[in-house]
């Protein structure tokens, strides 16, 4: 496939939410729906994760509420 359509095919735009490789989808093809259920929880709980070691590294002065604020903000940001 010439660079081109390679770039175009992982461009990302208001219409096209994610992109997905070919590889990665025939693997979730065969999870079950708790499995993709899962995936997603553990997903989150890792992005939550890292986001809170971060802001306590950064904000030593930071109480737990002020963390968990900030957490749900910085993940809830742009969301309608």
């Amino acid at each position: 496939m010439p660079r081109e359509q390679t770039h175009l095919k992982w461009r990302l735009d208001k219409g096209q939410i994610e992109v997905v490789d070919d590889a990665v989808a025939e693997v979730l093809r065969g999870k079950t729906a708790a499995q993709r259920v899962e995936m997603a929880l553990t997903a989150n709980r890792l992005v939550r994760l890292r986001i809170e070691g971060h802001l306590r590294t950064l904000h030593e002065d930071w109480d737990a509420v002020r963390i968990q604020a900030e957490i749900a903000r910085r993940m809830l940001l742009g969301s309608d």
